[in-house]
């Protein structure tokens, strides 16, 4: 499996992202074919070698016309996000129009779609207007659209699996904008690393943009350390300030997951309950799986005052642990909640179809290193069956596994 990592160090934005791409190895001419399937008028890519602390990386940027456009502050540049005067407002509605009339894959479309969605969601929140009132002066202009369609090129053309980013990190302090002194992380940014770990270092700049976060908060199968990966192209994207304590760069680590990538992190939560409804508690079981909780199950305990109480366990991935405390601070009655970070393993899962005397069954395989382990018929297919035949559900899930194992055993 082909895993994408991106170590966001110095933060992340739009343009710090198709350098480390180009860096990775997607040809600058693969861009430039892409970006001339949609209507931008004179505009043409610019990729340059540069060095910031000591590493060195791609800075890309925009000519327009006989212009350079040089971004705004997206990962620490001199000017704020905010101020991009080279291209006027557009509208939701306007950008998505551009894109989908375009020729670009389907792929291309509806992520570069769904992120300005998510920076338009966002922008309207804060501003306390309809996404199609928001002018995207801030985000629209065209910097920030060749950004973010050669962010979505880049990766498809990578064809990654998933797609994990470091511990996401911005500065501190305040920065100005056309409404003034605003505080760091940009309200919109914070808008959209909803549940989304972020914390701040001792950097008086914006590290983390609009752009980026959005870019961070579509494609993410995960923020944290760097998977178990055997690296094999790494790239570095180079952003226009200069730090004094850390280089300003975006690093972008392509690689194969090792056989143990079955095994991950995950976060384990407790709660102990003694005055709550049974039926309340089953509401909140179907309300943390359907949010995304991995597991939620519950235990008997005796509580103080020999109380039997109930001990409430979830298991959540950890950009989810946020909401999963929300809710369960909100739905239940407990006043505080046991977690931790825990490794498990798990098997490599596939559906596959069987077919027996009565008709075709699916069944879930759990595989390791090509081997079967776990042989699961699925409920709703067994059962379906069951009623249709009248033979009894057990024997359906027999007959299920004893097809599974004679195609697997039959000669090819």
């Amino acid at each position: 499996m082909r895993i994408l990592y991106v170590d966001c160090f110095s933060g992340i934005s739009g343009d710090m992202m198709v350098g480390a791409l180009a860096d990775l190895g997607i040809n600058p001419s693969t861009f430039e074919w892409e970006l001339s399937k949609l209507e931008l008028g004179d505009c043409h890519l610019h990729f340059e070698r540069q060095t910031r602390g000591g590493i060195s990386g791609v800075k890309f940027g925009i000519h327009a016309g006989a212009k350079h456009v040089e971004d705004g502050p997206e990962s620490c540049r001199s000017e704020p996000h905010h101020a991009h005067s080279h291209a006027s407002s557009q509208r939701f509605s306007e950008i998505r129009e551009l894109l989908q009339k375009s020729e670009l894959s389907d792929f291309v479309k509806q992520h570069a779609t769904a992120i300005f969605r998510r920076i338009g969601e966002a922008e309207s929140k804060i501003h306390g207007v309809t996404i199609e009132e928001v002018q995207f002066h801030e985000v629209g202009a065209l910097d920030s659209i060749v950004d973010i369609v050669l962010t979505c090129v880049g990766f498809e053309a990578l064809q990654a699996t998933r797609v994990y980013f470091s511990e996401l990190v911005d500065g501190q302090g305040t920065f100005r904008c056309t409404h003034g002194e605003y505080p760091l992380p940009a309200p919109a940014t914070l808008e959209i690393l909803r549940n989304i770990p972020i914390r701040q270092v001792k950097i008086p700049f914006e590290l983390i943009t609009p752009t980026g976060a959005a870019i961070v908060a579509e494609f993410h199968h995960g923020v944290g350390a760097l998977p178990e990966m055997r690296p094999t192209r790494i790239g570095y994207g180079v952003g226009t300030r200069e730090l004094f304590n850390r280089p300003n760069i975006l690093r972008a680590v392509l690689g194969d997951a090792e056989k143990s990538q079955s095994s991950d992190r995950i976060v384990e939560l407790h709660a102990n309950i003694d005055d709550l409804s049974p039926e309340i508690l089953g509401a909140v079981q179907a309300r943390l799986l359907k949010v995304g909780a991995l597991d939620a199950f519950f235990t008997p305990i005796q509580m103080k005052k020999n109380r039997p109480g109930t001990l409430l366990s979830v298991l959540c991935r950890p950009s989810d642990r946020q909401k999963i405390q929300e809710i369960l601070f909100t739905e239940t009655s407990t006043f505080g909640i046991r977690y931790r970070e825990i490794d498990r393993v798990t098997l490599d899962r596939e559906v596959v179809q069987v077919q027996t005397v009565f008709g075709p069954i699916q069944i879930k395989i759990g595989k390791q290193d090509g081997k079967v382990f776990q042989v699961s018929p699925e409920f709703e297919s067994c059962n379906a069956i069951a009623e249709r035949s009248q033979q009894p559900l057990k024997r359906i899930y027999q007959l299920a596994i004893e097809a599974f194992w004679a195609s697997v055993l039959s000669p090819k």
